[in-house]
């Protein structure tokens, strides 16, 4: 996933009651970064037009909601690695704080319309989600965590997944595709427990 993809966001929910199904089996969910964009020059109007036409699509399709008016200011650089790195960083610092910070960056940019490329929000967001302030700071902007990033981009390369949201179910290294790309719970929640079935009766 990337926090800054929309199809996730939309995701979101259906991703949450996903992650409860299967916690009940004891099969946790991890989050792998795929990095989406890695812009560096501000945005054009056109590039505007044409990604807030894709966020009304996926409001139609999922529910969710956006902030249309105050989404993607003028001069915004659509780089989404900052967002990606603080996941990645929340992961090697706190494992518990990795769904709910991806959470608060996911509403923090689609619905409350704010910068979440910078990385002094990124760290007030995982402050909220429970990881000290100074020690998410000092780590986020270390190279460990850039490497550690790069890493997760490369394995979703690696994979061949090339969109967003792609929900996969491991099992003693053997990878199974449950979806490439947004379906709504009803679709998902059989096939996962089909999946969970065998893996238990294994």
């Amino acid at each position: 996933m990337d926090p800054m993809c929309s199809w996730c966001w939309g995701f979101a929910p259906v991703v949450e009651a996903l992650a409860e199904q299967a916690g009940a089996a004891g099969v946790p969910l991890q989050l792998v970064v795929g990095g989406l964009r890695r812009e560096r020059a501000a945005m054009d109007p056109a590039a505007r037009v044409r990604i807030l036409a894709h966020w009304q699509a996926v409001n139609a399709s999922t529910g969710q909601l956006f902030n249309f008016h105050d989404g993607l200011p003028e001069g915004f650089v659509y780089d989404t690695e900052p967002a990606c790195r603080a996941l990645v960083t929340a992961r090697q610092l706190d494992e518990q704080s990795v769904v709910p910070l991806a959470g608060l960056i996911q509403q923090a940019f689609y619905a409350e319309g704010r910068d979440v490329t910078r990385a002094q929000l990124l760290v007030e967001l995982a402050e909220r989600a429970g990881i000290p302030r100074i020690e998410f700071a000092a780590a986020f902007d270390s190279e460990a965590m850039q490497a550690a990033t790069a890493a997760d981009f490369a394995w979703v390369q690696d994979l061949g997944i090339a969109g967003f949201p792609t929900l996969l179910a491991e099992r003693d290294g053997q990878l199974a595709l449950l979806t490439n790309g947004y379906q709504p719970l009803q679709a998902l929640a059989p096939l996962l427990g089909r999946w969970l079935e065998r893996a238990v009766h294994a």
